[in-house]
């Protein structure tokens, strides 16, 4: 076999040596770069590259049709048809596929199939790195100390399939989570930034912002568990409507186990979740948040299916002036349900119709409020209601009449995102942001603060 190097010929290649009835090969080039900071100056930095390839065979026999997937990374030529074979082997030792579906054909193919994979490096830090410096500057003179990290990656992604899709996608993701902290380490703050290319990321700016909470952290006050008033951030929203999202499957919903699904049967779609004009979407197009537009799926699980690798994505309405539309479906999932095809997309956007800044919506604050920086340690508690609990992190900070006037303590909630909806008495301006507790694995989101009047403080964490 001749040596192949190229992720398109290692798609074609693979595609040629299946002898499965149906095969499917993703083809996945990883860049990235990094920068590290701690104490004001940078600690270290790199930039690292690989490769990982899935190949799905799919084998009909006399009871349904059977997948098989295996992934392996670093594969080169001569691993390819043992890759290959072993993804077969799975498919004919597995039963049938519970959610088999012939796989996708006639859709148009990518017109740059054949290029090379994209790639990122240090350069693109060139105008972030120097601002950074300019802000370690500053915060060294303020006081004040600064740790975090930067981290850009683009993924390649090429999809083959023995339907004739030939399909690619480049997918920049980048991050920035940036950390100021007292030089006795008592207060400590946080803010974070989701960029495609740190062009629009402004170190300044959340220097400044990190300065202004932790003089607000100067002055301590405790509180006792309660329901508050409570300011959630742009950050916060999107962690709890991203646990909302991956909870939404229409399955799930329409077997009565999870909050979308409706008391003696079917699902809650055509319900009122929220008296404000919300609306909840993932577009794959969305500017500054673009994604895949067809399906990309490695595995098969509650929300995704191998066999709808390359299925074209559009603009999705979860949520639509308050409404519940959509619940995500596979083709099989929809097929169940009665439901129409809506597979998850990689990004979320929350409108509410409001142009307040969190700051404008801290100013109008009348009474006795909470100022949240962000969340973290969210896990699951009742399914059935969604019900969440988690901590706050890095920052809580007490409003009277409209400026804070100082930090408090940290708190474990228990709330439910879907719940917070319909209390929800004010969404203000949609922005970028990054979740903080699942910016690991979804960053692309846009969210407006939101005003809660009696979140559920459960209980004073210890925590910071």
């Amino acid at each position: 076999m001749s040596r192949v190097s190229k992720p398109h010929e290692i798609v074609e290649r693979a595609l040629e040596l299946s002898t499965a009835d149906g095969c499917v090969v993703i083809a996945d080039e990883e860049s990235s770069a990094n920068l590290r900071w701690a104490g004001n100056a940078l600690t270290t930095n790199g930039v690292t590259r690989g490769r990982t390839l899935t190949v799905i065979a799919t084998v009909d026999g006399a009871q349904g049709t059977a997948s098989g997937v295996v992934s392996r990374s670093a594969v080169t030529a001569d691993d390819l048809e043992p890759l290959v074979r072993a993804a077969e082997a799975a498919a004919r030792g597995a039963g049938p596929a519970e959610d088999a579906q012939p796989l996708v054909g006639k859709v148009p193919s990518s017109p740059d199939f054949t290029d090379a994979p994209a790639e990122t490096g240090s350069d693109v830090f060139a105008e972030f790195a120097p601002a950074l410096g300019d802000a370690f500057a500053r915060a060294r003179s303020g006081g004040r100390e600064l740790y975090g990290f930067a981290h850009h990656q683009l993924t390649s992604t090429y999809l083959g399939t023995s339907t004739g899709l030939r399909l690619r996608h480049d997918q920049p993701n980048g991050t920035l989570e940036l950390n100021a902290k007292s030089p006795d380490r008592t207060r400590s703050t946080w803010a974070g930034r989701s960029t495609r290319d740190f062009k629009d990321v402004d170190p300044a700016e959340l220097d400044a912002e990190l300065a202004q909470r932790l003089r607000w952290a100067e002055r301590r006050i405790e509180l006792p568990a309660g329901r508050y008033e409570t300011l959630l951030p742009p950050t916060a929203v999107a962690d709890l409507l991203i646990y909302q999202l991956w909870s939404s499957t229409a399955r799930d919903a329409a077997e009565g186990r999870t909050v979308f699904s409706k008391p003696g049967g079917g699902t809650r779609i055509g319900e009122t979740l929220s008296e404000l004009p919300l609306s909840l979407r993932s577009d794959p197009h969305a500017p500054g948040l673009e994604s895949a537009p067809f399906v990309i799926a490695h595995a098969s699980g509650d929300g995704a299916s191998v066999f709808d690798n390359g299925l074209p994505l559009t603009s999705t309405d979860w949520i639509r002036d308050g409404r519940l539309e959509h619940l995500t479906t596979t083709r099989h999932t929809a097929g169940l349900t009665g439901l129409p095809v809506a597979p998850a997309i990689d990004n979320l956007v929350l409108e509410g119709g409001g142009e307040q800044s969190l700051e404008e919506m801290v100013a109008a604050t009348t009474g006795r409020g909470l100022l949240l920086t962000c969340m973290w340690y969210i896990r699951e508690v009742d399914p059935a209601t969604l019900l969440l609990t988690g901590l706050t992190r890095d920052g809580v900070y007490l409003v009277e009449g409209g400026e804070v006037v100082g930090e408090v303590n940290n708190f474990r909630f228990n709330e439910s995102p879907v719940d917070l909806l319909s209390r929800a008495t004010e969404a203000g301006r949609t922005e970028k942001t990054l979740p903080r507790e699942w910016g690991d694995w979804f960053t692309r989101a846009a969210m407006p603060a939101l005003r809660i009047p009696d979140f559920n403080m459960s209980s004073v964490s210890l925590g910071v």
